[in-house]
């Protein structure tokens, strides 16, 4: 064999070593990078797991522009679906004793939104009358459509009935076949300005309660019809959650149910009388008829 055939070979030998080689590097790159892949995508699902679980537990953050705690399933059911017997058998409960004169007769035209009859409410977040009065007003409301989202929040803890837990009514709204709700929660738990009243609703006020230095918090308009502040004591709510006084609701032996569920019967007929009696399954139950003929 000649000299530059031997290398001729050599050369061939090892060009085919070095692309042996090459392959070699390339291969281990490849599986240092799927490795390394994996140990990433390892680390994610790990980190995931760990943000899930310091989230579990939190209350959820409530929705913008809306105040107060989103409320278990269980409190909103307790409120929205107080039964008719129960309603019922407490009839007046104990608003006479603590008013004897609970609704006021008013006169006026007809009160009317959207086509319907309309309740007016104008309450602040602050107002242990209020946080007593919301209770009532969604018990009776939810007998003539839906309102929703309820949001819970505590009165004030410098005013009188201290951190009432109440419900609010800021950014909820209200469906009714029968019945229009509009409600201004005017003021914070602060004092801080929340909702401001439109003209018209700033003149229904000021001509039922023309006094500025004694119109106060709340004041319920039943179609120009009926007018309310707060009908019972609000102390039957002191020291209860949100979870206690929505269960008592429905015992109506319990003080909250002849207080809450008292003033929502009295809402209630005032509430027949301006949709005619309609719907009569709850207008010609025993007690709002009983009730209707006191107003």
């Amino acid at each position: 064999m000649s000299k530059a055939t031997r290398n001729r070979q050599q050369s061939a030998r090892e060009r085919i070593a070095a692309q042996q080689a090459a392959a070699r590097r390339a291969e281990v790159r490849k599986r240092m990078l799927i490795a390394g892949g994996s140990i990433v995508a390892v680390l994610a699902v790990v980190v995931a797991f760990i943000v899930i679980k310091l989230s579990a537990g939190k209350p959820a953050a409530p929705a913008s522009g809306v105040t107060g705690t989103a409320l278990p399933a269980s409190v909103i059911r307790d409120v929205t679906t107080v039964p008719a017997s129960t309603l019922n058998t407490v009839g007046a409960g104990s608003v006479p004793a603590t008013f004897r004169t609970p609704v006021t007769n008013i006169s006026g035209p007809p009160l009317t939104q959207a086509g319907k009859p309309e309740m007016l409410y104008i309450g602040a977040e602050f107002c242990p009358f209020c946080a007593a009065m919301r209770w009532s007003m969604a018990v009776a409301l939810s007998r003539f459509g839906t309102l929703s989202p309820l949001h819970g929040i505590h009165s004030s803890g410098t005013d009188t009935f201290p951190n009432t837990a109440t419900l609010t009514f800021y950014k909820s709204s209200y469906s009714s076949k029968y019945l229009t709700f509009t409600a201004v929660e005017n003021e914070k738990i602060d004092h801080s300005p929340l909702q401001s009243t439109t003209p018209r609703q700033q003149a229904v006020w000021d001509k039922y309660q023309p006094d500025a230095a004694t119109r106060g918090y709340p004041f319920i308009d039943i179609g120009n019809k009926y007018m309310l502040t707060y009908i019972y004591n609000p102390q039957v709510l002191a020291g209860k959650t949100w979870s206690q006084i929505a269960a008592a609701l429905r015992d109506p032996s319990s003080p909250i149910a002849q207080g809450a569920d008292g003033a929502a019967n009295y809402l209630t007929a005032g509430i027949c009388k301006i949709t005619h009696n309609t719907p009569a399954s709850v207008c010609t139950s025993p007690a709002i008829t009983a009730l209707e003929g006191k107003l």
